[in-house]
């Protein structure tokens, strides 16, 4: 790194979006992913669309019990 940046002619905020949405990766053990990528397959769904309705089935669960 250098001692120093000079940042002088730095525009604040250019590639600021209010309305992007993020997407964060997340990781499954092996073993799980192998299970549900088999589960997906066989019903026909992409494996992201699964594991949203197992999770979405979780929280319905969760707050139901609240």
């Amino acid at each position: 790194m250098k001692p120093e940046y000079d940042f002088s002619k730095g525009e604040r905020g250019k590639f600021f979006r209010p309305n992007a949405e993020l997407a964060l990766p997340i990781y499954l053990s092996a073993d799980v992913q192998a299970y549900l990528a088999e589960r997906a397959a066989s019903k026909g769904m992409p494996l992201s669309e699964m594991v949203n309705a197992l999770l979405k089935q979780e929280i319905q669960i969760i707050e139901s019990v609240k």
